[in-house]
């Protein structure tokens, strides 16, 4: 069974052709890494999911439904939801009135009591968020604001969720804690599609991975067979290779 599948997307900005026929799949359960450098089309791609770039051609089906030309709300309404890269959390507004924001498309269907939850379950994930609750985002550290730009997207209770750059800005060891939580959060059943710049990083927490060079897939495997691909290494992962766990 198949959760996302993207068929020969072509995507780009005005007459920039950035994506070119990419085709790739995610299944439920999965952590996919999308690996590659600066410029390889990675964020582009997560946005033309998202609905916030509008794709040329090609196709994007979530749980077997079109959902290319569909609109961000829409989309995040189905249960795909973006963590977007710098994070993007409204700086003026509360960490509470963040998250609360973040359940703003399950309006309809969510009364008080499940907003509540969703913020008990997102403040058990984050500790530090529950003890900066009154404080405003734009006072953060960047880890902090990280924690809180996943947190917003968890309140929209996504079966697949899509993390862009999560370590960028961040410390190291706020970084591996993030990575940490990814793991966590897939043992909850929750699917994520992880673009990250940190190979190492991806790969030690991903299922399968695809790298991505100039707007194509040009390498797919799971995350031991890309580790072991001597290409991979080369260009993405340096010698000093080594996994979270190895590194524990």
């Amino acid at each position: 069974m198949t959760m996302l599948r993207i068929l020969n997307l072509e995507a780009g900005y005005g007459p920039l052709r950035v994506l070119k026929g990419i085709s790739l799949h995610v299944s439920p359960g999965e952590i996919v890494a999308l690996i590659g450098a600066n410029g390889a089309g990675k964020t582009t791609l997560l946005k033309t999911i998202a609905g916030i770039l509008k794709c040329r051609s090609g196709a994007i089906e979530f749980d077997k439904r079109q959902i290319d030309g569909k609109s961000p709300e829409r989309i995040v309404e189905a249960g795909c939801c973006l963590v977007p890269e710098g994070r993007h959390v409204f700086s003026t507004l509360s960490v509470r009135e963040n998250l609360i924001l973040g359940a703003f498309a399950r309006r309809h269907r969510d009364n008080g009591a499940t907003v509540a939850a969703g913020l008990e379950e997102v403040y058990k994930l984050f500790g530090i968020l529950e003890e900066r609750d009154k404080q405003l985002a734009g006072t953060l550290s960047g880890g902090e604001q990280q924690m809180l730009a996943i947190g917003r997207a968890l309140m929209a209770k996504p079966r697949l969720l899509m993390m862009d750059e999560p370590s960028l800005g961040v410390a190291p060891l706020i970084a591996r804690d993030i990575f940490q939580t990814v793991v966590r959060l897939k043992q909850t059943g929750l699917t994520v599609l992880l673009v990250e710049q940190n190979a190492r990083a991806a790969l030690a927490v991903a299922d399968r991975g695809y790298v991505i060079e100039t707007g194509q897939v040009v390498l797919e495997g799971t995350a031991q067979e890309l580790c072991d691909n001597p290409e991979v290494q080369r260009a993405y992962l340096g010698k000093e290779y080594k996994t979270i766990d190895e590194d524990e």
